[in-house]
């Protein structure tokens, strides 16, 4: 059986060149690779990569009084309380738009139909391949929320213009959130939306 912690071999990656690569950390959700890499000067160095098993998706929901729909929690990682719109991992073979549906339905126990995409995105490209998505679509039921047992989770349904200066101001800072709210004002002021979603590709 195949070592998975054993070096990769030479491969060329764009102008760098990747000498050896090794599992440094591994569990069901990242996993980090330890890289000895020729830069593209020829110098050599080491490079730490992040690679996430899961696409991030997340959804803009608006209502009939054009309030946006955001899922608060305390994100360990920051030791910070963060207002986020509905978001989550979507795991290999389910796409996309099932995955934010499902984290829609879980989180909020709100439904929502016009679905289309607004955005794709690599969250922190200089060290990690983590990819995301996000959606606009509009409620049209609301539900009883099933999060997950290790999930503490608040809604609340904010004017559109408000949730939007909390983009400007620092009180949000979720990435994902900033850019699918910001893209609906984008749309908005350029009287430009996308095209509707049903299916797509991942």
């Amino acid at each position: 059986m195949p070592d998975p912690f054993a070096p990769e071999p030479k491969v060329a990656v764009g102008p760098w060149t990747r000498r050896t690569r090794r599992v440094a950390y591994d569990n069901p959700w990242v996993t980090v690779w330890h890289d000895e890499v020729d830069r593209p000067d020829g110098s050599p160095g080491i490079y730490g990569v992040i690679h996430f098993e899961n696409l991030a998706a997340g959804v803009v929901v608006l209502d009939a009084e054009d309030r946006v729909l955001l899922v608060g929690q305390h994100r360990y990682t920051l030791d910070a309380y963060s207002w986020e719109i509905p978001e989550g991992g979507v795991p290999a073979g389910e796409s996309p738009l099932d995955g934010a549906r499902r984290e829609l339905l879980e989180e909020t126990g709100v439904e929502a139909d016009d679905w289309r995409e607004l955005v794709r995105f690599h969250l922190s490209n200089s060290v990690s391949d983590e990819a995301g998505v996000v959606f606009a679509a509009r409620a049209v039921s609301h539900g009883v929320p099933a999060p997950e047992p290790t999930e503490q989770l608040a809604i609340r349904w904010l004017p559109f213009d408000e949730a939007l200066a909390m983009t400007a101001d620092g009180r949000i800072t979720d990435a994902m959130t900033i850019m699918g709210v910001g893209r609906v004002a984008l749309e908005r002021a350029t009287g430009s939306p996308g095209p509707a979603t049903e299916t797509d590709q991942r």
